[in-house]
C-alpha cells in the first residue's frame, strides 16, 4: 500500500457534565503506525458542540487531502452530515420548522473542512467495547477536566 493510499482513522467523542455545562472533546488519529491523541474543553456548552467539535478539531490536523474514516458515535454529528446538511443548506441554514439550524457556526465549518477531504462517515455504538472509541471518550473526559482545572498543563 503507498501513502497515498492510507487511510486515516479518526475516532471522536464528545462529553459533557450537564447539558449545557462544562464540556469537553476527544479525539484519535491513525495513520499507518502513528497515532496522536487530542482533547480540549469549554465552559457553558453542550454535548452536540463538544460531538462537532471533536471531529472539527480532527479534520483541522489534516495538511492535505487524504482518505478519512471517521468513526462518531453521534448520530447527531454521522446523520447531520451525511443526510441533513444538504437540506439545511438548500434552506439557507434553516429546519424543515424553518428555524435556524443549531450550533449552525459549527456545521458551516465542518461542512467547510469535510470538502477538503474523501470522507467516509461511521457511526459506532457508545460505550459498546470498541476500544478506540473508548480512548475517544477517555480523551473527551480529559477535556472536561481540562477545563475543570483537575488535569494541569504538565499533564496535557
Amino acid at each position: 500500500m503507498t501513502e497515498k493510499d492510507k487511510i486515516v482513522e479518526i475516532f471522536t467523542d464528545g462529553a459533557c457534565k450537564g447539558n449545557p455545562g462544562i464540556g469537553g472533546w476527544g479525539a484519535l488519529l491513525k495513520y499507518g503506525k502513528h497515532e496522536q491523541e487530542i482533547f480540549g474543553g469549554e465552559h457553558n456548552t453542550t454535548n452536540n458542540r463538544m460531538e462537532l467539535l471533536a471531529v472539527i478539531r480532527a479534520l483541522e490536523l489534516l495538511k492535505r487531502r487524504c482518505k478519512v474514516h471517521l468513526h462518531t458515535d453521534s448520530q447527531y454529528v454521522q446523520k447531520g452530515i451525511s443526510e441533513w446538511i444538504a437540506s439545511w443548506k438548500a434552506r439557507g441554514w434553516k429546519t424543515a420548522n424553518k428555524k435556524p439550524v443549531k450550533n449552525m457556526d459549527l456545521w458551516q465549518m465542518l461542512d467547510r473542512l469535510a470538502l477538503k477531504h474523501d470522507v467516509e462517515w461511521i457511526w459506532v455504538r457508545g460505550h459498546a467495547g470498541h476500544d478506540d472509541n473508548e480512548r475517544a471518550d477517555a480523551l473527551a473526559n480529559r477535556g472536561v477536566q481540562s477545563i475543570n482545572g483537575e488535569i494541569s498543563k504538565n499533564d496535557k
